[in-house]
């Protein structure tokens, strides 16, 4: 009898409230959206999603948005994106501005992926392993049998990276146990003040340490000492100036991740990861200056809409001050004037994305709340000192 991938599309769909997907040898065959999307966030990891060749399996995007797959001879069911905490507004608009969404479109795009049903990975594949049972002969999976999938960044990827992370985290024979918390105070101290070069040092030099017996076996001793490790680089963070929310967000999601992982290697190269991310994260608010809460709240806010014409006095709003007070306040303790850290922050975006990207030079602009190319390229000479095309040309 042949099976109607429509009606079960529809079905999963209904079920999960999360778009499906259903191909036959690469083609699509039918998708079910509960949600409306003007462009498919799965076209930017199309390749890593077909790669995936067992009956259940998964990817995890950058953004911690994961995509269930359940194969079934010729045919492929796609369930995703989802997560447990979907990304902020900032991000979402970044994955439009990738996926070339029109700007009048974007306020579209990130409301339907807000509304996008919110599960945890493990109750995604549990689900596919249901599926799989009628569609595969009976196969019983569970979670413990399914590979574990994951984009790895190239830093983590890195061999001389892994041996630096392993230097920190691996127990050896001449490990002392009182030296724990030395390093782990001076770690946190690291990430409070979002010193992404001391932290790299300190993790290639530090020496072997033993932490304390928190589990009955070797895998649940490595989950549960990231999990401590997440909470306290999450509150180191919140200290150095990161928003709580965002900062409990990330923690979240790491934690989310390493429940899925087996190996020694891959949990050893996500702690790192996480330490570092979060040190960027503060490095970016702080930006090597002496921080106070005004500042750090207006880094904070700014962070949050860089995808947009950033308004003094919406911005003052938010933060129950006064325009005039705003500005002469932060001038005061920063020595400079908001529209030059704005307009230095987007340029700063500027250069990643004119780095590491693709996108045309009028797409970033637009993407950055620039009112035309020519005033994007102004701003960027000034703060950078070329021209936007010849800053990409220089650093190909």
């Amino acid at each position: 009898m042949p099976m109607d991938f429509a009606y079960l599309a529809g079905s999963v769909a209904r079920l999960s409230g999360v778009p499906v997907r259903a191909y036959r040898g690469g083609e699509e065959l039918c998708r079910s959206f509960p949600v409306e999307l003007p462009r498919d966030p799965m076209e930017l990891c199309r390749a890593e999603v077909f790669a995936i060749s067992e009956h259940v399996g998964y990817y995890a995007s950058p953004l911690f948005h994961y995509y269930g797959v359940l194969n079934a001879g010729e045919f492929k069911l796609v369930v995703g994106p989802t997560a447990q905490i979907m990304a902020d507004e900032q991000k979402l608009r970044e994955l439009a501005f990738r996926l070339d969404v029109p700007r009048e479109e974007v306020p579209a795009f990130t409301e339907g992926m807000n509304a996008i049903r919110r599960l945890p990975v493990e109750t995604l594949l549990q689900m596919l392993c249901t599926f799989n049972y009628f569609l595969n002969g009976g196969e019983k999976l569970e979670l413990s049998d399914l590979a574990i999938r994951e984009e790895e960044q190239t830093l983590i990827k890195s061999g001389i990276e892994q041996r630096r992370t392993s230097r920190v985290y691996e127990e050896g024979a001449q490990a002392q146990a009182h030296n724990t918390l030395a390093i782990e105070e001076a770690l946190m101290s690291i990430v409070r003040r979002g010193d992404a070069v001391a932290l790299r040092r300190a993790l290639a030099s530090a020496p072997a340490i033993r932490g304390g017996t928190i589990a009955g076996d070797q895998l649940r001793q490595l989950r549960n000492t990231f999990i401590v490790t997440a909470t306290l680089v999450s509150r180191a963070a919140i200290r150095g100036g990161m928003r709580q929310d965002d900062a409990f967000s990330l923690s979240d999601a790491y934690i989310q991740r390493v429940e899925l992982l087996t190996s020694h290697s891959k949990i050893q190269n996500l702690q790192y990861n996480m330490l570092l991310e979060f040190t960027e994260q503060v490095d970016k608010l702080r930006r090597g200056r002496h921080a106070t809460k005004l500042s750090l709240d207006v880094a904070n806010y700014v962070r949050h809409h860089l995808s947009e014409p950033v308004s003094v006095e919406k911005m003052a709003e938010e933060l129950y001050l006064s325009r005039p007070y705003l500005s002469s306040k932060f001038r005061q303790e920063t020595g400079r004037t908001l529209t030059d850290f704005i307009l230095q922050e987007k340029t700063e975006e500027a250069r990643r994305l004119l780095r590491y990207s693709e996108k045309s030079l009028s797409a970033i602009s637009a993407y950055l709340g620039f009112s035309s190319h020519a005033h994007f390229s102004r701003v960027f000479k000034k703060y950078a000192g070329l021209t936007p095309g010849e800053y990409r040309e220089k650093h190909r």
